[in-house]
């Protein structure tokens, strides 16, 4: 069996648009006529340019190779160009043709892929989902509004979910850490202890930052927080040091969790050598792939950490992310997002059930691709998938940051 044909798919999710602008879906197929599905979380170039790199990744190392052979692809593309160190743009292309891979194998042998790379460790995986608005909440109010993030917080638990992550600190800038305005931290506590009164202790609290502090502010924004026992203090800080990560992780009495933007096991395992997280939140699409990933979750248990993939984009990572689930002793939690348009692109073949996923049972990723629908919802803006403003943080009139893709219209 060879890798024989790759088609990109650039799809983008209706309005409001959560999972980001736009989806990189790619459609590989063998000589024996086997579909692999696979998803690049890549937005760190358009999407134009991010199809070129795919095709070339994939004209280079993947054509005519069997997909069994993932440990030699990795290491043929990790190596590319005299490189040998991680790359998010080249590991991104590279991520989503190995869940294609992977994908192909399970549909070859008519096992789901966590069969393939361990087995069945948990029956079912525990999911989480941001605060999104409610139907009758106002889009551009919400974000600011501890009370009406609490009343979603209620909706979750009664809908059987047992964690709910929020973001109400800064905003999302382009500038690097900084320090957070004492509105910011107002504000934070404000959300953390309003939706604790709400769901008691019917749900653990993730709060996230989207890496927006320094190293002394996220420390004075964690230790405020600490009264109201969040599950995790997601990326306080930016991710270019990683080094940095650990000062905050001795400072503050919360776990630290990250990974959405690190790539491969050679970035998360600085982390874990200096103790700079203990949740380990890779996004499949982009860290490396599934089997890479199985890698960190086995380096991850010398450490005592646990992992936690993230989830920004569509169904299809978020497939793979569920099999990597499944197969691991050290899972903590799956992220989710759930609208229309993301169960309708693989027609509810993968499932949330009272908060948690089920094992998959189909064969491959277990999902049924809604091809038609994908190609029925092209990208045509000029935007990156997720994009940060160039405004420096408000320390006068406070910040908003106003959650995921902004609102088309």
């Amino acid at each position: 069996m060879k890798l024989r044909d790759l088609d990109v798919i650039i799809t983008s999710p209706p309005a409001p648009g959560w999972g980001g602008r736009y989806w990189i879906l790619v459609k590989v197929t063998t000589d024996t006529g086997i579909v692999g599905w696979g998803e690049c979380y890549a937005s760190s170039i358009g999407p134009n340019a991010m199809t070129h790199v795919i095709k070339d990744v994939f004209e280079r190392y993947f054509l005519d190779e069997n997909p069994e052979n993932i440990e030699r692809i990795f290491r043929r593309t990790y190596s590319s160009g005299f490189t040998q160190r991680p790359d998010l743009t080249v590991m991104g292309a590279f991520s989503g043709l190995e869940i294609a891979c992977w994908d192909i194998l399970g549909k070859d042998r008519d096992r789901p892929v966590w069969a393939l790379i361990g087995g069945k460790m948990n029956e079912r995986v525990r999911a989480y989902t941001y605060l999104y608005p409610l139907p009758h909440h106002s889009m551009q109010d919400f974000w600011g509004s501890a009370d009406m993030a609490a009343e979603t917080a209620v909706e979750l638990v009664r809908q059987g979910y047992t964690a709910v992550k929020f973001d109400p600190a800064g905003p999302y800038t382009m500038r690097g850490g900084h320090q957070p305005a004492m509105s910011d931290i107002s504000q934070s506590v404000k959300f953390c202890k309003t939706i604790r009164e709400a769901v008691g202790d019917k749900a653990d609290l993730l709060f996230g930052t989207h890496g927006q502090f320094n190293t002394s502010g996220a420390i004075r924004l964690g230790q405020a927080l600490e009264p109201y026992a969040p599950l995790w203090y997601e990326e306080p800080i930016p991710p270019d040091n990683l080094l940095e990560f650990s000062k905050v992780a001795q400072a503050v009495g919360i776990p630290i969790a990250t990974g959405e933007r690190m790539t491969t096991k050679a970035e998360f395992a600085t982390l874990l050598r200096t103790g700079g997280a203990s949740i380990l939140q890779p996004a499949l699409g982009r860290a490396g792939g599934i089997w890479e990933m199985k890698k960190l979750a086995a380096i991850a248990e010398v450490f005592n950490a646990q992992m936690a993939p993230h989830l920004y984009a569509g169904p299809i990572e978020w497939a793979a992310n569920i099999h990597l689930a499944v197969s691991i002793p050290n899972l903590l939690i799956a992220e989710t997002i759930e609208t229309d348009f993301h169960r309708d692109l693989i027609k509810g073949s993968i499932k949330i059930d009272h908060g948690y996923v089920p094992a998959p049972t189909a064969p491959g990723l277990g999902i049924d691709v809604d091809e038609a629908l994908a190609r029925a919802h092209p990208f045509d803006g000029d935007g990156l998938h997720l994009q940060m403003q160039d405004e420096p943080c408000d320390y006068q009139n406070g910040n908003n940051f106003i959650g995921g893709s902004p609102i088309k219209m």
